[in-house]
């Protein structure tokens, strides 16, 4: 039998490719499914906005944009995975002592590549992913304790989930366009 949606409960996106989320499964199967299902959610809600658009504040007096949190989660990306979980010695993507923050306020640069440069961090963290067994750890830099994959995981499950609300609210400020 299939179930229609509630009328009270936010549409999906047109053309929506996301495959549902799983119900059962592994440990790993549902904590990668949901990390994706999110790195999914976040590329829809940028999908169709203007390049230029991208990098404009809609909703004053914060700076925040699409462009901003897209830059953002490639340095996320590789933070946690390759710096804090592999220990690799590679450096901070639009992060210094000096700035910060430039991951937000340092706009420059071509969207596209923006876009090319997570979708790499991101298939770098896949393979690391795809190499460890979720109780494997690495050293949190801040305090040198042991940092398991897992959690590290669920970590950027909630990164992405916080932002991809906040791509919420930028997205319909931008176009109206509004989705689940």
């Amino acid at each position: 039998m299939a179930l229609t949606q509630p009328a009270h409960v936010s549409p999906n996106w047109p053309d929506d490719p996301r495959a549902p989320l799983p119900l059962d499964g592994s440990e790993r199967e549902i904590l990668t499914a949901y990390l994706d299902w999110h790195r999914a959610t976040f590329e829809l809600k940028c999908r169709g906005v203007r390049p230029e658009a991208l990098s404009h504040a809609q909703i004053p007096p914060s700076s925040l944009t699409l462009h901003g949190i897209l830059r953002h989660l490639a340095g996320a990306e590789r933070w946690w995975f390759q710096m804090q979980f592999a220990g690799r010695e590679v450096p901070h993507l639009h992060y210094s002592d000096e700035e910060p923050s430039q991951d937000f306020d340092c706009l420059d640069g071509d969207v596209d590549e923006a876009f090319a440069q997570w979708r790499a961090e991101v298939a770098v963290s896949r393979e690391i992913v795809a190499a460890h067994a979720l109780d494997d750890t690495g050293v949190h830099l801040a305090t040198g304790r042991p940092l398991v994959l897992r959690r590290v995981l669920v970590h950027m499950i909630a990164e992405y989930a916080r932002h991809c609300g906040h791509a919420d609210l930028l997205r319909e400020r931008t176009d109206g366009v509004t989705g689940h």
